[in-house]
């Protein structure tokens, strides 16, 4: 039985592949989707240099997740669409690690991983990661 499908974005379009392949699988079983994302924290002294330039209304949107919140505001109008419930999570850290910490809290069932860096047989990358560490089994979409 499939409860839970976690997946995580960065906002590329591969990682959207992923996103939609977790919707249509979490929409076929009856399933709710986590859809989780990572940052690096940013400098508050580069923070404050970019809001320096910028109009005093659009302060708030210079901080450190203003590229993972539209990612994750698009995974959550994607899956309302279609009716399937979901949950966002935004952390810092370590892509993989932040995905196979979600997938564990959140108690996936299965963790959809885009297959982008899959081909370059380089340690560290977030799939090749993600396939070995994963607390729940792991669905390799190809994306790329």
């Amino acid at each position: 039985m499939i409860n839970t499908i976690a997946v995580g974005t960065d906002g590329s379009e591969t990682a959207q592949r992923a996103v939609t392949f977790a919707i249509e699988m979490a929409e076929r079983y009856g399933a709710g989707v986590v859809v989780a994302s990572s940052y690096t924290p940013v400098r508050e002294d580069r923070l404050k240099k970019e809001q320096e330039g910028a109009p005093r209304e659009v302060h708030w949107a210079i901080n450190p997740m203003e590229q993972v919140e539209p990612a994750l505001r698009d995974a959550e109008d994607a899956a309302r669409a279609r009716g399937v419930p979901i949950t966002t999570d935004a952390r810092t850290g370590d892509p993989a690690h932040v995905l196979c910490t979600v997938a564990e809290e959140y108690e996936a069932d299965v963790l959809v991983v885009g297959s982008r860096g899959m081909r370059r047989r380089v340690l560290g990358s977030v799939p090749n990661s993600v396939s070995h560490r994963a607390p729940c089994s792991v669905m390799i979409v190809k994306t790329a």
